[in-house]
């Protein structure tokens, strides 16, 4: 984790939201897909928190090296419209990358990766480091219309097929991920999912992914106060490892890169909780994890 004062290099409008792009060398060097950013607001503004944004790309070398870039929602709030509003050459003050990553599995993997609106720029870091090592990937994006789906263009450069679902039908089928998702999976021949989706959407997910046996990792896009892990406002509900018991995890520090099978989802979306099982301690994505 390091702190700078990182220049905007650039910004540019993709759909509905506002891509900023940083220098930030050592940040970067350190960034792993699935990691996040916080950014401070400015001073003698009514703003005392930092903002937090996933990690949409981090390049270490080449004409881009250095660099990092983060997606913003300018309509999400006061502190996401002022960081929208910012133009090439101010500064800010960043630390990062905080967090736990996404984990790659060590043999060569069908992956599908499944995202909604602005939680899919951070899935673009993960599905470039996918193929880099050179594992198949497929991808299904969903938005509520045409402009909040993320870069649905580059997805099909990075995947073998991109399955796109809008709300109101304006860009590929008419539905939501969910809706995609038993064709995609069977048509990937896919052996691990890797999604980011608000927490309802990530729960069906998490039981589809149980039910056809299939290992998976999930963001979590749960509002942050602190970023390092102190003022607990961020807690997921899991079962111990051991399974007896539940113990509360923080989606800064301990996440937001979870084992969906280990989150109690009805204890934390506060739904009716199903009387107690003992299962089985949940498989590994394929042998183990490459650091």
């Amino acid at each position: 984790m390091k702190r700078a004062r990182a220049e905007i290099l650039s910004t540019r409008k993709v759909g509905a939201y506002r891509s900023i792009t940083l220098v930030a060398p050592e940040i970067a060097e350190r960034s792993r897909p699935g990691q996040f950013l916080a950014i401070a607001m400015p001073e003698g503004r009514s703003f005392i928190l930092r903002r937090h944004f996933s990690i949409h790309q981090a390049s270490r070398r080449g004409g881009w090296a250095g660099t990092l870039e983060f997606v913003v929602d300018p309509s999400s709030g006061a502190g996401t419209g002022w960081l929208a509003a910012a133009s090439a050459h101010e500064f800010l003050d960043v630390i990062g990358p905080l967090g736990r990553a996404f984990s790659y599995p060590k043999r060569l993997t069908n992956c599908l990766l499944v995202a909604e609106g602005r939680g899919a720029a951070s899935l673009f870091f993960l599905a470039q480091e996918l193929v880099a090592r050179h594992k198949r990937i497929d991808m299904i994006l969903g938005g509520r219309a045409l402009e909040a789906v993320f870069k649905p263009i580059d997805a099909k450069r990075l995947a073998q097929t991109v399955a796109v679902m809008t709300a109101d039908g304006s860009l590929g089928e008419r539905g939501g991920v969910l809706d995609a998702l038993p064709e995609a999976a069977a048509r990937a021949d896919a052996e691990v999912v890797y999604a980011i989706a608000p927490p309802p959407t990530l729960k069906t997910i998490a039981a589809f992914c149980r039910a056809h046996g299939l290992p998976a990792q999930v963001a979590i896009e749960e509002r942050m106060g602190c970023g390092f892990g102190l003022c607990n406002t961020c807690v997921v509900p899991v079962a111990r490892k051991d399974r007896s018991g539940y113990e509360n995890l923080r989606a800064c520090v301990d996440g937001p890169v979870f084992d969906p099978s280990r989150i109690l989802w009805d204890r934390w979306l506060g739904e009716p909780m199903p009387a107690p099982t003992v299962e089985p301690e949940p498989a590994t994505p394929h042998g183990g994890d490459e650091p």
